[in-house]
């Protein structure tokens, strides 16, 4: 990969760059400045559309033509923004939120003018305290400057801002979840349509965005859509279905290795590159076996598939979900993929929210079938029982609601398509090592 210089974490080793002096010293909010005074809402929105930014929260979709999707005789509109960050190995949002917090409003406010939305609930999980008085800390001077509140800058454009703490369930990291949560209402996630852009908080008009996402958009609007275009994997011509890879990314880095911690690349890093060049190589002098490239919810690769570019769609080429949160967790050699599975299948489980009958009774099955291979009482069998509930739930094959079902079985069907051996192994060994307890026992018995 060719050098790359830091965009979004270029300020934070920065002193006190948390305050509004030493962030507009940096340049902050020059491209609030410039927005408000020389672009109309449809300009930003052309324009974030055309850098062809897609959602860092998961999802992958084009930022601007989510924003497009509201309709035009709105009188009121919400911007929500997902600060829950609750994907496992996933921490790059806090990094943000504490190291930069007036990128991250400053986004929120071009992001909320260009959609027009009049108020901004920030939903952060409740462990974010040292983010949730960082991020406080900054809304009241954002306010205390004229960044927030009525008639921003002399202009007619009014934004509120609020934090809201959630109770940190997986489930509100569903945009859907979260607003009824923010609602004060359990967790759900609705039927969709109708999808929040038409009714979501309140039953108004409301999007849904990601912190490091709207972390882009200050940049965007500053530098333009094709600063942002040269920066990443571009879309196969070949492929109308490939929309690009396109900008910065954050790639947190956890696990085996030497130098964990939050990295800022190019889109289109292959695994290997980020394992050896950031992280440092495996911990210990040892040798990869996997590695979790974005999230548990998208799977695994095995050692051969390092070489594998961390984009939204190579991915999807070796078996995987796809990018995720770019949350890439190593495993060395000597890692049980059986532990891994049941880490996996017990989280999923716990996370669940039960509306959905596929998703809260498979989940729990899963983690049964998988915790009896664990334990040594498996069957060979059990490994074809796990793939058949796995495909037998999540937004795909059609039975739930939203898409925390795939999250959960799709490592189940990846994990035992790419290592079954270990998984038989695992299970022969087992019937083996009982075997041989139980001729013992016996071999005892008649010699008393």
């Amino acid at each position: 990969m060719p050098d790359f210089e830091p965009v979004l974490l270029k300020r934070l080793n920065i002193p006190d760059v948390q305050r509004l002096d030493v962030y507009k010293g940096q340049g902050g909010y020059q491209a609030t400045e410039k927005t408000l005074r020389q672009h109309s809402p449809d300009d930003v929105i052309g324009i974030v559309r055309d850098s062809k930014l897609r959602g860092r929260g998961g999802a992958g979709f084009p930022c601007g033509v989510k924003w497009g999707f509201l309709p035009s005789d709105r009188d009121v509109t919400y911007m929500c923004v997902n600060a829950d960050e609750s994907e496992p190995g996933t921490f790059n949002n806090r990094i943000l939120m504490e190291g930069d917090p007036h990128q991250v409003i400053e986004g929120i406010v071009i992001a909320s003018y260009a959609t027009q939305a009049s108020v901004a609930y920030i939903y952060i999980r409740y462990e974010f305290v040292k983010a949730f008085h960082t991020l406080q800390r900054a809304i009241d001077e954002a306010y205390q400057a004229g960044y927030l509140g009525q008639n921003i800058l002399g202009t007619n454009f009014d934004l509120d801002v609020y934090l809201h703490r959630g109770a940190a369930a997986y489930i509100c990291g569903e945009e859907t979840g979260l607003i009824e949560s923010l609602e004060g209402k359990r967790a759900w996630p609705r039927i969709k349509p109708p999808f929040p852009a038409v009714e979501g908080a309140f039953r108004k008009p409301t999007v849904v965005n990601n912190i490091e996402t709207l972390a882009c958009v200050p940049h965007i609007v500053e530098r333009g859509a094709d600063w942002f275009q040269s920066i990443g994997v571009p879309s196969d011509p070949m492929n109308p279905r490939d929309l690009g890879s396109y900008g910065p990314k954050l790639y947190c880095l956890s696990g085996h290795v030497n130098r964990p911690g939050c990295y800022e690349l190019a889109l289109g890093v292959t695994c290997r590159e980020l394992i050896e060049n950031q992280g440092g190589g495996v911990w210990k002098g040892r040798k990869a076996k996997a590695a979790i490239p974005g999230g548990i919810s998208m799977g695994l690769l095995r050692e051969d598939e390092f070489d594998t570019p961390l984009d939204f769609d190579s991915l999807q080429k070796v078996g995987c979900l796809g990018l995720g949160t770019a949350a890439v967790v190593v495993f060395d050699e000597q890692t049980s993929l059986v532990d891994v599975l049941y880490n996996s299948c017990r989280f999923f489980a716990h996370e669940s929210c039960g509306q959905c009958t596929p998703c809260r009774e498979g989940t729990g099955w899963m983690l049964r079938i998988v915790k009896r291979i664990q334990q040594g009482h498996g069957r060979v069998e059990d490994l074809d029982l796990l793939v058949q509930v796995a495909e037998s739930m999540g937004i795909m094959p059609g039975t739930t609601i939203c898409g925390l079902a795939d999250g959960a079985a799709w490592p189940v069907k990846n994990a035992i398509a790419k290592f079954r051996n270990e998984f038989e192994d695992a299970v022969n060994s087992a019937s083996a090592k009982g075997a041989n307890v139980s001729a013992a026992t016996t071999s005892s018995l008649h010699t008393n």
